[in-house]
Formats: structure tokens, C-alpha cells, sequence
């Protein structure tokens, strides 16, 4: 199966990060990595002083980057089935984003933390935040700024199973195949029992990923879930957090300490949110 990765990119050395992961992560896959690039004007009350030859030519120098950054990831990759393609918008970042994962058939992206470099009148997507709450097409992996690659041996799920998970798991154990990697199911302990709907959800979890290497920890309820998590990651050497993203989930539970703030602009380790599925 051919892997198509969507890879928006600022040229900085935060989304050039990002690129290096995902080489490393899919190096023994083929794989066709698209460089997005969306550059827009949006400050609209000095938007006379711009001359369009002014923007023509930022669109020129944008162009020459993707090319450039091509032939750099293409030096990186040690995959002869890697494939590299540009995709340069001046249209907003988000719907860039969704139009590409549709036209592109995209089954993941991967971007890092940062995204706004500049003058403050061009927009690239500072708000990491926004893009994993709005797009909703496909999952999003989030890599720390410089983070180097560590193969992923050991992948958290967070969850308190009030949720019966299906296909929308898929993701997750696609990741945990390309290195056999071990699913860690992480439940904060807050009550001495389960409900009947938490042990149902919970048997049905196990079925779904009983062909990966898993295991089920308890987490004690001390804290925040955020230090919660944090410590868990620590303790357990996780090299990739993986949460579900749907109405009044876990991660959407977290937010109002708020988790995902913290961990989407300072995570210690990857992090991948999968959208609900409608």
C-alpha cells in the first residue's frame, strides 16, 4: 500500500523537522510526500500598499523554496519508492489543507508545532490547535520542534472507554504495524470499578487490537490529566501519544485544563490526533 503523506511547510527549521520524521517514520514504505505551501494576504486594511507584482514575486520565491526543499528531502530519503510533489496555494492554510487531502487521497498529515514565521500580515497557521480541532478528512501527527526520530517502540492510547471505538482505530493500528510497535491502552483511574458500558467498550477495544502487541495500564488520577499523561509517557518510554478527537471525548475532556493547548504547542513526543468519523 503506497502511503499519501501531506507535509505543510513554513521553510522553517520547525516544519523542516517535521519532513525529517516522516522520512524516517515511513523509510521502509513507498510513499508519496507532498510539500504544502499556502501563502495568503490577510491583512486587508493595508492590503492597497501590496502591488501585485510584489505579491507575484512572493509567489515566485515560494515556488522556488518547495523546489528546493524537494531536492533536499530527496537527498534525505534512502527509499528509491519515495516520491516527492509540491502543492503551492495562496489561498488560507486550512482549506488548502482539505482541498489537498481530498484531491490527493492524503492519509495522514504531519506538521510541526510552529507555523507562523514573518511579517504578521502573511498567514501560514500559527494556531496548530485550530488545524487539529478543524480538520476532520484525516488524522494529523504533530512532531516537537527538533525532535529527532526514535523508532516507536511503545504508542499510547489514552481513553476512558466511555466510547466504543471502530474503524476510526484503523489509524492507530497502522502506526503500531509499520514497527510492531506495542499499543499501550492508558485509563486514569477515577473510580474503583468500571461501569457496564466501560467494561463493554473496553472487551471490544481489546478484539479490535488483539492482532498488535497491546496491553492495558491504569493510570492513578493524581493531578491534571495533563501531568497524568505526562507521567505516563515518562514512565513507560512512550515515543508516540495517539488520541481520538470527537465530541465530548477524552481529548476533549483534557481541554479545559487545557491539555491540548500545552501538548499541541510544547508536546515532549509525537502526537497524533484522529478525527471522529461521521
Amino acid at each position: 500500500m503506497r502511503h499519501q503523506i501531506l507535509l505543510p511547510t513554513d521553510f522553517s527549521d520547525n516544519s523542516w523537522s517535521a519532513i525529517l520524521y516522516a522520512l524516517k517514520l515511513y523509510a521502509n514504505e513507498p510513499c508519496t510526500f507532498y510539500f504544502l505551501h499556502s501563502w495568503s494576504f490577510t491583512n486587508k486594511t493595508s492590503r492597497t500598499y501590496i502591488t501585485s507584482s510584489f505579491i507575484e514575486l512572493q509567489k515566485k520565491e515560494a515556488k522556488a523554496q518547495l523546489l528546493e526543499l524537494t531536492n533536499k528531502a530527496k537527498a534525505e530519503s534512502t527509499n528509491s519508492d519515495h516520491k516527492f510533489e509540491t502543492i503551492h496555494s495562496v489561498e488560507p492554510l486550512f482549506s488548502t489543507i482539505e482541498s489537498a487531502i481530498q484531491d490527493f487521497k492524503i492519509s495522514l498529515v504531519i506538521m510541526g508545532t510552529k507555523g507562523a514565521t514573518g511579517a504578521k500580515e502573511f498567514f501560514f497557521g500559527s494556531n496548530t490547535v485550530n488545524i487539529i480541532n478543524k480538520i476532520r478528512l484525516c488524522p494529523v501527527l504533530v512532531i516537537p520542534d527538533g525532535y529527532n526520530f526514535i523508532k516507536p517502540e511503545q504508542v499510547a492510547f489514552p481513553t476512558d472507554y466511555n466510547r466504543f471505538y471502530g474503524d476510526e482505530l484503523q489509524p492507530l493500528l497502522e502506526l503500531s504495524k509499520l514497527y510492531d510497535s506495542k499499543i499501550r491502552i492508558a485509563h486514569i483511574n477515577v473510580s474503583d470499578n468500571l461501569s457496564d458500558k466501560q467494561s463493554y467498550n473496553l472487551s471490544m477495544l481489546k478484539a479490535y487490537i488483539e492482532d498488535c502487541p497491546s496491553c492495558i495500564d491504569w493510570m492513578p488520577n493524581f493531578g491534571t490529566k495533563e501531568q497524568s499523561i505526562i507521567d505516563f509517557i515518562k514512565d513507560y518510554d512512550i515515543n508516540i501519544l495517539v488520541m481520538i478527537n470527537y465530541k465530548h471525548s477524552f481529548i476533549e475532556n483534557v481541554m479545559n485544563e487545557p491539555v491540548i493547548q500545552k501538548i499541541g504547542f510544547h508536546p515532549i513526543i509525537p502526537f497524533l490526533v484522529i478525527p471522529e468519523m461521521n
